[in-house]
C-alpha cells in the first residue's frame, strides 16, 4: 500500500495497534539486537520458533535492545487481559519453560525483571490501549520503577525493545512517520525554527545546535545532501548500533525531515561495516519505506523525491569526523580537511552537506508532533532534551541509558548503573570515549552536559560512559587511550601524528618503571600543543584523558616515576602480590584457581605465595573474598 495521508497511516496503525499491544493470542517478544544475540537469544529464540510454531495462539517475534544489556537476553510475554511480563536472562534452557508457565499463570518471579505499565510510546495518546485496564500482580516491580529505568527519560530510545525493527507497521503503530506527514504541511523554515526553539544539539560528539546547521546548510546554493553518520568508533560506546538495530525507521523519518528542511534529495547513511545487523535492518527499513511510498520519487503523491543510500566504511575512526566521511563517501582516502570552508557550504561533491548522527535524527520526529518548546523544557540552559550513554566498565548495571541532560554523575552511575561491582570503591568516570576526560570521585554531584563537562576538562562526546574502580591504572589507562588514538590518526598532520606518539612513548616508559623527574610536565606541554594545532577533532581532543588523568591523579604518576609503584597493581614491572597472614583464612580458593600452583598452605591456615612463580596475572587477587591477597 502506497501511503499518500495521515489517513493511510491511520488505517495501518489502527490495523497493527493490536498486534503490539493485544494480542488475540500469547506474542513472546526476544530481544535480538547485538547485545542480546551475544548473551545466546538467537538460541532461546530458535527453540521458541520451534517448541511454539505449530501451536495456535503463541507468536514469536523480535525486539531491538530495551537498554538493559547486563540482563539479556530480555524477553516480553504479552497477552490480551494479561499483563506484561519481561524476563531476563532467558536462555535456551529456560524460554520454553517461562513461555508454558505464562499461560498458566504461572510466571516464574526469579526470572521477572518488571511487569510493563504502559509500553507505549510518548507520541501515542489519542488511542486508548486495552493493556492500561489490565490489573497488575503483586509483588512483581513495574519496569518503569527499578532503578535501572526510574530516573530514564526516553525519546531517542523510544521504540528500542518495544517493537520488531523489521516490521514497518508496528513502527507506524507507534506512530512513525505521523511527523514526516506533517512536516510536508510545514514551511521549510518553520520546520528548522522548530529545531532551533527545541535546542536539540548534536549528538555525534561536536555539539553543535541541530537548528542553525540545517539553516544554515539550506542558505547556500546548489545540489544540498543529508548525511547520518554511524560510524560510531568509540571503544565501549554502542549507542547508534543500539538505535540502527532496534528502530531503523526513526533514523529515516528523521533524515526525510530534515531534507525537506534544506530542500535535498539525495542521503547517504555512513555506517561501520562492523555492524552487520544494523545494515540489515536499515536494508530492510529502507526497501519497506520505498515500497510504502516514503522514499524515492513523489513521496506520499507530492513533488517532493528522496532516496537514501548506505555506505558501509572500513572501520576507520577518523571518518566519524565530518570531512574525513565526505571524503570516504566520495571513494577517496578518509582525511580531514581544514574547515576554513565548512561541509554546509562545501561538502561531499562541493555541495552543501548536512551532516548529523544517528540519535541527532531520532530525536526529531518526536520533536515535530510534539513541538520544540516541549523538548526544550528537559535539561538545562545551554543543553536541552536527553543523552543516551552507554554504560560499561565496572558497574553492576551496564547497558544503554537515556537521561535528561542536567543529571549528575552520581545518579548515572550508583542509581541507575546501581554502583561499583563487589563494593569496591569507585575511583572515576570516563566521558565522551577515547577522547574525553577522566572525572574522580569527588566530582560525582557534576551535572552533566555540555558547558559542565567541557570546565572540568571532559566532553560529551557521542556518549561513552567508563567507569573504572580503586583497580584502574590511571596512568595504564591514559595510555591505553592514546595508543588507539596513534594507530587511528590519519597521519595528515604533524602535532597529531608526531605528538601523540611522543606522549604515548613517555606514558610506555613510565608503566615500564622507567619514567623520569620532567615527564609529567612534558606529557602536559605536548598535550597543549597538540590541542592547539592539530587539524580535526582527532587531534585537538587527544590529549584529555592524559591531561585529566595528570590533573586529578597526579599522584599516581608520581608514584610510578619517584617510588617505581603501581598502586592499583596493573603495570606488571612496578608491582607484586602478596598473602597477608593476618587476613588469609586458608579458605584455598586462590590455591585452586593459580594457574602456576605458586600458591600452597594447608586449610585453615595462612597460605604463602612463591615469587619466583607468579607471573602477576591477577586471578588470586579476584578470587580471594577476604582482601587477603594485596598489591605491594
Amino acid at each position: 500500500m502506497k501511503i499518500t495521508s495521515i489517513k493511510d497511516l491511520d488505517a495501518i496503525r489502527q490495523a497493527s495497534f493490536s498486534r503490539l499491544y493485544a494480542p488475540n493470542g500469547v506474542k513472546v517478544n526476544v530481544g535480538m539486537a547485538s547485545c542480546g544475540i551475544a548473551a545466546g537469544a538467537q538460541a532461546s529464540y530458535n527453540l521458541a520458533l520451534k517448541e511454539f510454531s505449530t501451536k495456535s495462539g503463541v507468536s514469536i517475534s523480535q525486539t531491538g535492545c530495551i537498554g538493559f544489556c547486563e540482563m539479556e537476553p530480555l524477553v516480553e510475554i504479552v497477552a490480551q487481559g494479561k499483563p506484561r511480563m519481561m524476563y531476563h536472562h532467558l536462555t535456551e534452557d529456560k524460554i520454553v519453560e517461562a513461555i508454558n508457565g505464562y499461560l498458566a499463570a504461572d510466571y516464574h518471579k526469579k526470572w521477572i525483571l518488571g511487569q510493563m505499565r504502559d509500553p507505549r510510546n510518548l507520541l501515542e495518546d489519542d488511542i486508548a490501549n486495552p493493556q492500561a485496564k489490565v490489573q497488575p500482580i503483586e509483588g512483581f516491580p513495574f519496569l518503569e520503577d527499578i532503578p535501572f529505568y526510574a530516573k530514564q527519560t526516553k525519546v531517542a530510545l523510544r521504540n528500542c525493545g518495544y517493537m520488531d525493527p523489521d516490521s514497518i507497521e508496528e513502527y507506524i503503530a507507534r506512530k512513525g512517520y505521523y511527523a514526516f506527514m506533517q512536516a510536508l504541511t510545514m514551511k521549510p523554515a518553520d520546520i528548522i525554527k522548530t529545531i532551533k526553539v527545541s535546542g536539540l544539539r548534536g549528538r555525534g560528539g561536536g555539539g553543535f545546535p541541530t537548528g542553525i546547521k540545517w539553516e544554515t546548510c539550506a542558505k547556500h546554493p546548489g545540489e544540498r545532501y543529508i548525511i547520518c553518520n554511524a560510524d560510531e568508533g568509540d571503544p565501549g560506546a554502542y549507542m547508534d548500533r543500539s538505535i540502527l538495530e532496534g528502530d531503523p525507521h526513526s533514523v529515516l523519518e528523521g533524515m526525510l525531515i530534515a531534507a525537506l528542511a534544506i530542500g535535498a534529495n539525495y542521503g547517504f547513511i555512513y555506517v561501520r561495516n562492523e555492524y552487520p545487523l544494523a545494515v540489515k535492518r536499515l536494508i530492510t527499513a529502507i526497501k519497506d519505506a520505498e515500497k510504502a511510498g516514503l522514499l524515492g520519487d513523489n513521496i506520499a503523491g507530492t513533488e517532493f523525491s528522496f532516496h537514501i543510500k548506505i555506505s558501509r566504511g572500513a572501520g576507520a575512526f577518523v571518518c566519524g569526523e565530518s570531512t574525513a566521511l565526505m571524503s570516504s563517501l566520495e571513494g577517496k582516502v578518509g582525511r580531514p580537511r581544514a574547515k576554513y570552508v565548512h561541509t554546509v557550504e562545501k561538502g561531499l561533491r562541493d555541495g552543501p552537506s548536512n551532516l548529523n548522527n544517528v540519535e541527532t535524527y531520532a530525536n526529531v520526529p518526536p520533536i515535530i508532533l510534539k513541538g520544540g518548546n516541549w523538548y526544550a523544557s528537559m535539561g538545562t540552559a545551554n543543553s536541552k532534551g536527553t543523552k543516551v550513554f552507554s554504560l560499561v566498565g565496572k558497574v553492576i548495571n551496564t547497558g544503554l541509558v537515556e537521561v535528561p541532560m542536567g543529571i549528575n554523575l552520581k545518579d548515572i552511575v550508583f542509581d541507575i548503573g546501581g554502583g561499583i561491582p563487589r563494593k569496591k570503591e569507585f575511583k572515576a568516570v570516563q566521558t565522551g570515549g577515547p577522547s574525553g576526560g577522566c572525572i574522580p570521585a569527588r566530582l560525582m554531584d557534576l551535572p552533566v552536559d555540555y558547558q559542565k563537562l567541557a570546565e572540568v576538562g571532559s566532553i560529551m562526546g557521542s556518549g561513552g560512559m567508563i567507569v573504572m574502580d580503586r583497580d584502574t591504572c590511571m596512568v595504564d589507562l591514559a595510555r591505553y587511550f592514546l595508543d588507539f588514538l596513534k594507530e587511528e590518526s590519519c597521519g595528515q598532520c604533524n602535532p597529531c601524528r608526531e605528538g601523540i606518539k611522543q606522549m604515548l612513548d613517555i606514558l610506555t616508559n613510565i608503566c615500564q618503571g622507567n619514567g623520569k623527574e620532567g615527564d609529567i610536565e612534558l606529557l602536559e606541554e605536548l598535550g597543549v600543543m597538540i590541542q592547539r594545532f592539530s587539524l580535526c577533532g582527532l587531534g585537538t581532543s587527544a590529549p584529555n584523558p592524559v591531561l585529566t588523568t595528570i590533573l586529578y591523579f597526579r599522584d599516581e604518576y608520581e608514584a610510578h616515576i619517584r617510588d617505581k609503584k603501581c598502586p592499583a597493581g596493573v603495570c606488571k614491572p612496578l608491582f607484586h602480590y602478596e598473602i597477608d597472614p593476618e587476613t588469609c583464612t586458608g579458605c584455598h580458593s586462590c590455591a585452586k584457581k593459580c594457574p602456576q600452583e605458586a600458591i600452597t598452605g594447608d586449610k585453615k591456615k595462612p597460605h604463602q605465595l612463591d615469587q619466583t612463580k607468579c607471573i602477576k596475572c591477577g586471578i588470586c587477587y579476584d578470587t580471594c573474598k577476604f582482601d587477603a591477597i594485596v598489591i605491594r
